[in-house]
C-alpha cells in the first residue's frame, strides 16, 4: 500500500464520513425515539405492547416497498440531491409525530417516515462503492454505521431528558421530543448539496492526480469484478439469482436485531423499577458497547479472507448474549448480557454488507444492495409486533430476546449454505480488492 494511496483514503474518509455519520445519527434518532417516547406516550395513547409493536414495525413496510426504486433515482440523479430529499421529508414527518392522538394516528406517521427514509441507508451504502476502493469498504462501512449506537448513546439520555418538558405550553413531553429532534434534519437538507459530491471526478477536495488514481483504482474493481461475472449489466435479472436472494434470508435474519433491541431496551430496563431518567442512561451503556462491535468487527472483516468469520463471530455472541439477557432477572447481569448482545447484534450488519458489496457492481450494485435491503427488512415490520405480543402473552420481554436469538441462528445457517457454494468465488473477489 503506498503513501498516496494512505492519504487519498484519508482525505475521503475525513471529507465525507464525517456528514454522512452525522445524517445517519439524525435518521436514527427520529427512527429510534419512539422506543423512549414509549415511556409515557402509550399510556398518553392507551397503546398495548402489542399495538406498540405494530406501530415500530409498520414504518418498515413502505420501506421495504420504496427501497428500490428510491436507490435507483439515487443513481440517475445524483447523490448529494437525493439524499437531501429524503431528510426533508422525514424531518418534516419526525415533526408531525407530536400531532398524533391515538394508534391509528401513530400507524399512519410512521408509514410516512418509513416512506420517507426509504432508500437512505441503502443509497449511502452504495455512494461508499463509488469512492471508496474495495478493501477499504469494510471498515469504511462500519465507521458510517456507527451513527446508529452514537445517535443511541446520545439520542436516548436527550430523549428522556425532553420528556421532562411535560406540561409545557399544554404539549406532552414526547411531543416535545418529536419536535426537538426532527427539526435537525430538515436544517441538514439545505446543505447536503453543498457538502457532497457526487461522483470522484467532481471531488475538488483531492488533486487531479489523486483523482485519476482513484477513478483509475475503481474501474479497474469493477472490470475485475464483471470478468468474474460478479457484476451484471441485467440488474434486474440479477435481482433474483439464488446469492443474492440468499444475501436476502440472511439478512432477514440479522437485519432487526438492533433495532428491535433499541425499540425495547427502555421499557425492558423499566421494568426493574428505574425512573426515566435513569432508564434513558442505563440504556446508552449497550449502545456504547454496540459502538465498539461496529469498529472492531469492521477492522476483521478487512483482514484478508476474514469477511465470512467476522459475520460469524457477530452473529454468535449476538445469540449468546440474547439468550443469556433473556435468562437471566437480575437487573446487572441482563445489562450486562445487553452489553455483549449490542455488541454483536450492532457489529454484524455492518460485517454483513462486505459481502454483498465485493461482488456487485454498476447498476447491480445499486438495485442489489436495495434489493438485498428491502426484503431483509421485511423483518423489521414482523419482529416488533411479535415481541409485543409476546409482552403481552407473557407479561416480560423475555420471550422477545429468544424470538431475536432465533433470528440470528437463521443467519448463521444461511451464511453457513452462501460459503459452501460460493466461498470460492467470494475469496476471489476478495483476492482481486
Amino acid at each position: 500500500m503506498t503513501v498516496s494511496e494512505k492519504q487519498i483514503v484519508r482525505k475521503l474518509t475525513w471529507r465525507l464520513l464525517p456528514v454522512l455519520i452525522f445524517s445517519y445519527f439524525i435518521a436514527i434518532v427520529d427512527r429510534a425515539n419512539i422506543g423512549v417516547a414509549a415511556l409515557t406516550m402509550n399510556q398518553d395513547l392507551g397503546l398495548s405492547a402489542t399495538a406498540f409493536g405494530f406501530a415500530a414495525g409498520v414504518f418498515f413496510i413502505p420501506y421495504v416497498l420504496l427501497e428500490l426504486p428510491s436507490n435507483l433515482a439515487l443513481e440517475r440523479l445524483g447523490a448529494r440531491w437525493w439524499i437531501a430529499r429524503i431528510m426533508l421529508t422525514w424531518g418534516l414527518i419526525s415533526v408531525a409525530h407530536a400531532l398524533v392522538w391515538n394508534d391509528t394516528s401513530l400507524y399512519v406517521l410512521r408509514a410516512l417516515l418509513g416512506a420517507a427514509e426509504a432508500g437512505f441507508f441503502p443509497g449511502v451504502v452504495f455512494y461508499l462503492t463509488l469512492w471508496f476502493p474495495a478493501a477499504y469498504r469494510g471498515r469504511i462501512i462500519s465507521a458510517f454505521m456507527t451513527g446508529i449506537p452514537i445517535a443511541l448513546v446520545v439520542g436516548t439520555p436527550l430523549s428522556t431528558l425532553l420528556l421532562q418538558l411535560d406540561g409545557l405550553m399544554g404539549m406532552h413531553g414526547w411531543q416535545w421530543m418529536y419536535i426537538v429532534e426532527g427539526i435537525p434534519a430538515i436544517i441538514l437538507a439545505f446543505f447536503i448539496p453543498f457538502l457532497l459530491p457526487s461522483k470522484p471526478n467532481d471531488a475538488g477536495f483531492l488533486t487531479e492526480t489523486e483523482r485519476k488514481w482513484l477513478v483509475a483504482r475503481l474501474d479497474a474493481e469493477r472490470h475485475e469484478r464483471e470478468a468474474l461475472q460478479l457484476g451484471s449489466r441485467r440488474p434486474l435479472k440479477a435481482l433474483f439469482t439464488l446469492p443474492v436472494l440468499l444475501f436476502c434470508l440472511m439478512y432477514y435474519g440479522l437485519t432487526n436485531l438492533n433495532g428491535a433491541v433499541s425499540t425495547f431496551l427502555p421499557q425492558i430496563l423499566k421494568e426493574f423499577g428505574f425512573g426515566q431518567i435513569e432508564t434513558g442512561f442505563l440504556a446508552a451503556i449497550p449502545y456504547a458497547f454496540g459502538a465498539a462491535g461496529m469498529l472492531l468487527l469492521g477492522r476483521l472483516a478487512d483482514l484478508p479472507d476474514r469477511r465470512a468469520i467476522a459475520n460469524y463471530v457477530a452473529l454468535g455472541i449476538s445469540i449468546i448474549g440474547l439468550i443469556a439477557s433473556a435468562s437471566t432477572s437480575d437487573p446487572t447481569l441482563k445489562l450486562l448480557a445487553l452489553c455483549i448482545a449490542a455488541f454483536g447484534v450492532f457489529g454484524a450488519m455492518p460485517v454483513f454488507w462486505g459481502l454483498p458489496t465485493s461482488i456487485l457492481s454498476g447498476a447491480t450494485a445499486a438495485g442489489g444492495i436495495a434489493f438485498i435491503n428491502s426484503l431483509g427488512n421485511l423483518s423489521s415490520v414482523i419482529n416488533p409486533w411479535v415481541i409485543g405480543i409476546i409482552r403481552d402473552k407473557t407479561g416480560n420481554y423475555n420471550g422477545g430476546l429468544y424470538w431475536l436469538s432465533l433470528m440470528a441462528t437463521l443467519s448463521i445457517f444461511i451464511l453457513t449454505i452462501i460459503v459452501s457454494l460460493y466461498g470460492r468465488k467470494l475469496a476471489v473477489a476478495e483476492s482481486a480488492q
